[in-house]
């Protein structure tokens, strides 16, 4: 798992070997089962996730319904809100898939960017880089019918069709799963 992680970070900075076994000296990597758990409302936390491998995803229950607000797969990162404002959690995150995480603190955090002021850096850039992404997909989802959301899931997170349970598919689209059905049953009717 730290080859994966190592060579994620080579695409950003260079690393020297020190720097390499720090972070494979770091008790960071977890095993974690499909449908686990990780936060849940009103819960604190301050612990943040970089998905190595699988799926995690992060939702609200409104009124007894799960309304999914995102999924992060290989190679993405989540800080919860609650780590950053030492609030209760608003929402949920889980596994919908095994998934190996790489879990940190602040402080874990805090520690190896004093030790290797690039770490921060990295994490600036990756920062800039989520923040810009997850504007464009919300400005995207907002100016988009359900269906023109649905292809665009298609078109730019296709994996996510095959891995993802489809009521999860349509909570995230801000669709009912027999709307999903509707939709799928168009696309495929125009391309006939």
């Amino acid at each position: 798992m730290q080859n994966l992680l190592l060579d994620f970070i080579l695409q950003y900075i260079h690393l020297d070997e020190n720097e390499k076994n720090a972070i494979a000296s770091l008790d960071i990597f977890h095993t974690i089962k499909k449908g686990h758990i990780l936060l849940k409302q009103g819960e604190f936390s301050n612990q943040g996730y970089f998905v190595l491998k699988g799926c995690v995803r992060s939702f609200y229950i409104i009124e007894g319904e799960e309304k999914t607000t995102a999924f992060y797969t290989e190679m993405e990162g989540i800080t919860p809100q609650c780590v950053i404002d030492n609030k209760p959690s608003e929402y949920y995150i889980s596994c919908v898939e095994d998934s190996i995480l790489l879990i940190s603190t602040p402080d874990m955090e805090d520690e190896m960017f004093q030790k290797f002021p690039k770490f921060e850096s990295l994490c600036r850039i990756l920062s800039e880089k989520l923040v810009s992404k997850q504007q464009i997909d919300f400005d995207n989802f907002k100016i988009s019918s359900p269906e023109e959301r649905y292809l665009n899931l298609v078109d730019k997170r296709p994996d996510l069709i095959q891995r993802v349970p489809q009521h999860q598919i349509a909570s995230f689209l801000g669709i009912k799963p027999q709307s999903l059905s509707r939709i799928k049953a168009r696309i495929i009717e125009k391309n006939k």
